[in-house]
Formats: C-alpha cells, structure tokens, sequence
C-alpha cells in the first residue's frame, strides 16, 4: 500500500509542486485546503481533499489519527498580512497545534516537515559570508518573526519527527509575485530600487519539491536546512536570465530609495482598511534592499546526497517556456 502524505498549504505555488512530486514518489496524497481555495488547477491529479480546523489541536488529532498519515508536509502559511500578530497566528499558532498534535497521535508518525523561510533568518551584510543553518536569526519582516517564532515553537515539541527547511526565494511555474518581474521586464523595463550591491540566492521549485519529499523517507530528524541552489547571484542577474530566455532588451531604471519608501508607505495607507494586502509595502521592501540573501547548503549536500538540478540560468528556461505555453505571457 502507498504511504499517505497531507500536504497543507496545498492549492498554493509550492503545494502544487509538492503533490506533483509526491505522487512522481508514489504517495497517497491528501490535500489540506480551504474551503474556498481555487483547486482547478488540481483537478487531473489523484489528490484526495481534507478541510482541517487549525485552531483546535484536538480536531486536528482526530484528523490525522482517522486517516493514519506517515508524513506531514506543512508548507501552509501567509506571505500578507496587516500586523505581526496575524502574521503570528496563522505562520506561527496554527503551525504549533498542527505539530502538537501530530506529537499526541496513538501511531507512529514518520516524519513532519515544516516549511519555514530563510525570512525567519534574515540577511547579512558581510558580502564575504553566507547565511548558514546555524547563523543568529535577526529577521527584518513581520514575515520572517512569525516564520522564526512557528520554529522554536516545533522545535520545543517532544515526540514530532521534526525536520525544517528555510527555503530562499522559489520560482518557477505558477509562481506569481517574482512573476511581476517576467512581465515587467516582457513590457521592455528593468527597474530597480535605488543603487546598492546586493547577494541573492534563489531555489526552483522543482529542486526544493524534490528537496522536501527526500526528507521524508530519510533517517534525518531534528535539523534544520537552508535551501538554494548553492550559488549566489547579484542584483542583475535574475534580471539578466529572464531577459535572455526571453530575448527581450529592456530600459533599465534605477528608481530612488526615497520614492519606492513613499510609493510603498502610500500604497500601505490606500489599502490600510482592505483585507488584501499591496504586493509593495514597507515590509516587502525591507527585503528587497537587503545586502545579503546567500546561503550555505553545504549542509543540505553532505546529509541528504543532494546536488540542485537547477541553476538561475537553467529554471528560468522552463519557467518562461510554462508561462508562453500557458498563456501567462504573451
């Protein structure tokens, strides 16, 4: 019999790249869903839906014991919200009660992962170093202190086999908000905030997929990962791989920090009574102008044999090829 897999977070960008891959590994998947989450895109994959409550651990503990899961993958989490405490309670309180109560199922529960963010870590500034598993986190975004405080939550839960990934900025297929940039750059402009040296570091979702299923039929428990593709790239490049698979030349825009600092202060006040949030605010740009976002997965390669498929270079090929065959650009 297959093993089944729940997949939180599973209509999103990564979860659909999770279930692709699970079902590639020959899991039983069972997707968690909200109720009104657009899953069309699921619809010719042999998925099985469930609905969990988040709030009560002792519904989620009825949950998991009536369809006996081994793996728990949770990649659920807000990427917007207005304040630290909503960030808090859906990144960082529903992740504890789900891992509590996978710690107090009545069977043994092989392995659950929790996908965290190298947000929970936060950059650098020394462009000499790399951000590590183990560097002192000192996150920047409301983001990034849920994503850090959901860590030390599961990290004090007794009886969870327990692994944490910290995933840099994914793309590929279906990605939406680096997606901006695709048609940005698709329109003829590059721009950029303000005139800074920068280090990025980037994962395709397909290597961090298959990152993330790895872990679950291994013997490793209790660590905690940064994942990229092991190479750092400066502010252009991103910029630079998407122009060529695109064959696009571009104006190329450095904009004032001052004016992108009041575009996204204006932009926050515009939506301050609106339950979404701007996909530019005061918060994202804390990101954005970070000096340093390269990290170390040495790590990674030496625990679970793993060597990235994918480079800059080589996703951004596939990435621009689903986006044309799908419409997304013209």
């Amino acid at each position: 019999m297959s093993k089944k897999v729940l997949i939180t977070g599973a209509s999103g960008f990564v979860g659909y790249h999770l279930i692709v891959t699970a079902i590639e590994n020959g899991l039983e998947v069972y997707a968690a869903v909200r109720p009104n989450s657009n899953t069309s895109h699921l619809k010719n994959l042999p998925v099985n839906y469930v609905n969990l409550n988040f709030s009560a651990v002792d519904e989620l503990k009825a949950e998991l014991e009536a369809k006996q899961y081994a793996y728990i993958i949770h990649a659920a989490g807000t990427t917007k919200a207005k304040t630290l405490q909503e960030y808090n309670r859906v990144n960082a309180e529903y992740s504890r009660n789900l891992a509590l109560a996978a710690s107090l199922v009545n069977y043994k529960l092989e392995k659950f992962v929790f996908v965290s963010s190298l947000a929970a870590i936060g950059p650098i500034t020394d462009f000499n170093d790399t951000i590590s598993d183990n560097t002192p986190a000192q996150p920047v975004t409301f983001y990034g202190m849920s994503k850090k405080l959901a860590e030390e939550y599961l990290n004090h839960i007794e009886n969870l086999p327990l692994i944490i990934v910290r995933p840099t900025a994914v793309y590929g297929p279906r990605e939406k908000d680096i997606f901006i940039l695709f048609k940005t750059i698709n329109k003829g402009l590059e721009p950029y905030i303000g005139r800074f040296s920068q280090q990025l570091s980037f994962i395709y979702v397909k290597d961090l997929a298959e990152i993330i299923i790895r872990f679950l039929k291994s013997d490793i428990e209790h660590k905690t990962y940064n994942i990229s593709d092991g190479l750092s790239y400066n502010r252009y490049a991103l910029a630079e791989e998407i122009k060529r698979a695109l064959n696009k030349k571009t104006l190329k825009m450095h904009i004032p920090m001052g004016i992108i600092k009041g575009l996204a202060s204006f932009m926050d006040t515009i939506y301050a009574n609106s339950a979404k949030t701007p996909t530019l605010n005061k918060e994202k740009i804390k990101e954005l102008t970070a000096p340093n976002w390269a990290c170390n997965i040495e790590n990674l390669k030496k625990d679970l044999q793993f060597e990235p498929h994918y480079n800059l270079e080589k996703g951004l090929d596939e990435t621009v090829r689903w986006y044309k065959e799908n419409n997304w650009l013209k």
